[in-house]
């Protein structure tokens, strides 16, 4: 058994609290709440961003988003070529509330980083997403649709109110 001397990098993983360990060293467990934590966040928002890379540079991208199965599911305008950048590719892709806290609520951001697919949503997914916009910088909207299912995810919240709000997850 260690003792409080004994360095924490010296501790077996188990040994070693939460917040010692390496996000790399979270149990199964930890990372599932993470995760479960992060979408249900993701899914009480419309729109976020994609981040990716085009070229080895850095790329950024908004799209409507909804939550089906745990698996985000992306509707992205195609004449803005983000889904070039996104497809078969690993992304981040997260949302937060700062435009639309109330006064005294926590803020809160959440990314997940994922692998990134085309996919062909149910008529019922498509209705989820709620009405399109006419136009993408004057042009006529054409959808195109991607799924990401997150992988590692981090979420951050201010005065603890994550905590309280979503005891029920953690």
């Amino acid at each position: 058994m260690p003792t409080d001397e004994q360095p924490a990098d010296e501790r077996s993983a188990d040994e070693r609290s939460t917040d010692e360990r390496p996000a790399g060293e979270r149990s199964a467990d930890e990372r599932s709440t993470d995760e479960q934590l992060a979408v249900e966040l993701i899914g009480r928002t419309d729109y976020g961003r994609v981040a990716t890379s085009i070229r080895a540079l850095p790329f950024l991208g908004f799209a409507r988003h909804i939550v089906v199965d745990a698996r985000v599911l992306l509707r992205m305008p195609r004449n803005c070529g983000y889904h070039h950048a996104c497809a078969g590719s690993v992304v981040a892709y997260g949302t937060d509330n700062l435009s639309s806290a109330r006064p005294g609520e926590s803020l809160w951001s959440v990314q997940i980083v994922g692998h990134c697919e085309p996919v062909e949503p149910t008529a019922a997914e498509r209705e989820l997403f709620g009405p399109a916009p006419r136009f993408v910088d004057g042009e006529p909207f054409e959808p195109v649709y991607l799924g990401i299912d997150p992988q590692f995810s981090t979420v951050h919240s201010t005065d603890g109110g994550l905590e309280r709000q979503f005891q029920h997850i953690l």
